[in-house]
């Protein structure tokens, strides 16, 4: 049985008619602004326009450069703003795309929700783990799609993998998971200092985070600094971390421990350019297993990026391109992915608002694809095997 509740004790959202009466018909296009349209925000959103089913009506983002660099790579030529609170302001916006770094999300999230969107967010969903509450509660109670950009939950190959391999118990008792992913290039950029752009609102970059002067690499890299995002944790362990318990059918890891550090990217990042992490799950029907990561942004050989499960009846590795089923006794079953996952968790969301069904990912999946990131990340920081505790709401020693 799932384990769903550690979190928060928090309804699921009710989708009712009336929530989407603002909805275009079903031959029209919903009306979108991307906000934050750097690399990840730009590769999403032209996932999104390829449906042929929603129009960019507008780029929200601090540094015009970036703005600039979606307009050519998207080929569109919407409204560009600066301030989010422009972009939310418009009656033809229906549904935000939120690109913005890591520790943007929530202030985002709630400023689209206020203003009545409907919001597709990329992960990982939270940068703290005390957030959490705050997501689900501002979604449950606004009565729109939220849905959270681990876009493996749409993809047919892996519910597949769930619904004929995990489901029926082919694996027998899984004993552990393996999850890897290396080789990360823009990650191991060399980032040098340069005066402040007159086009860079600074402050707005900012955001909720510590306050300090502006610094070239903090923005251009924010990856590199736990400010602003999670680094390996959480852009990597946040989608295999969510397969793992998807398959798996657990939301709460007992306890973790990770190590790492910065092996060779001398460059000021903060955060380690190779991690790894040990996650302790149990008692579920399918007993204690572990969840163990890897993850470098180094060029390390990197075949196949995925999760592999070592159960007492065979073994199975799912990757974003098939997944191999290998029993014990009987003939290897290797099913490949239909179509691309990013379109395919676009068209997910887009038929949620059309609906008003949920989305496959939606913001309490969300949620719990990101306390393993924020389980783990205490442990690295802390050099201490850490845990939930009994109320699910704090991460503590685990002596």
């Amino acid at each position: 049985m799932q384990r769903r509740n550690f979190l928060i004790n928090a309804g699921a959202a009710a989708f009712s008619a009336a929530s989407y009466q603002h909805i275009l018909g079903a031959n029209d296009r919903l009306g979108m602004a991307l906000v934050g349209s750097g690399r990840r925000g730009r590769e999403v959103m032209k996932a999104f326009l390829s449906t042929g089913r929603i129009e960019l009506r507008c780029l929200a983002d601090v540094y015009d450069v970036q703005r600039g660099r979606a307009r050519d790579f998207l080929a569109v030529k919407p409204s560009e703003v600066v301030a989010i609170e422009d972009a939310l302001s418009r009656k033809d916006v229906d549904a935000v795309l939120i690109g913005s770094p890591d520790h943007l999300h929530l202030t985002h999230t709630l400023a689209s929700l206020k203003a009545g969107k409907h919001i597709y967010l990329e992960k990982p969903t939270s940068h703290h783990f005390g957030e959490g509450a705050k997501f689900i509660a501002a979604v449950n109670q606004s009565g729109k799609v939220c849905q959270t950009g681990t876009q493996q939950r749409s993809g047919a190959h892996y519910r597949r993998a769930k619904e004929e391999i995990f489901d029926k118990g082919k694996l027998g008792k899984v004993v552990f998971a393996r999850a890897i992913w290396h080789d990360f290039p823009w990650q191991r950029r060399k980032i040098e200092p340069q005066p402040k752009p007159a086009g860079l609102d600074w402050e707005r970059f900012v955001g909720p985070a510590p306050k300090v002067a502006y610094d070239w690499v903090r923005y251009d890299s924010w990856r590199y600094f736990p400010d602003y995002g999670g680094g390996l944790l959480a852009d990597i362990l946040t989608h295999w971390a969510d397969v793992a318990q998807w398959m798996m059918n657990e939301s709460r890891p007992l306890n973790a421990v990770a190590t790492g550090g910065i092996y060779q990217m001398k460059d000021g990042r903060v955060n380690p350019d190779t991690v790894n992490a040990v996650l302790q799950y149990g008692g579920g029907q399918n007993g204690t297993w572990n969840l163990t990561f890897e993850s470098s942004v180094l060029p390390i050989r990197n075949e196949r990026p995925g999760v592999f499960f070592q159960g007492t009846e065979g073994t199975l590795e799912i990757t974003r391109a098939e997944y191999v089923f290998t029993p014990n006794k009987g003939e290897v079953q290797v099913v490949k992915a239909e179509g691309n996952l990013e379109v395919a968790h676009a068209n997910n969301f887009l038929d949620a608002v059309k609906n008003g069904s949920r989305p496959s990912a939606d913001v309490r999946t969300g949620i719990e694809a990101c306390n393993p990131v924020h389980l783990a990340k205490a442990a690295y920081w802390k050099k201490r095997r850490m845990k939930f505790d009994q109320t699910g709401t704090r991460i503590v020693e685990d002596v």
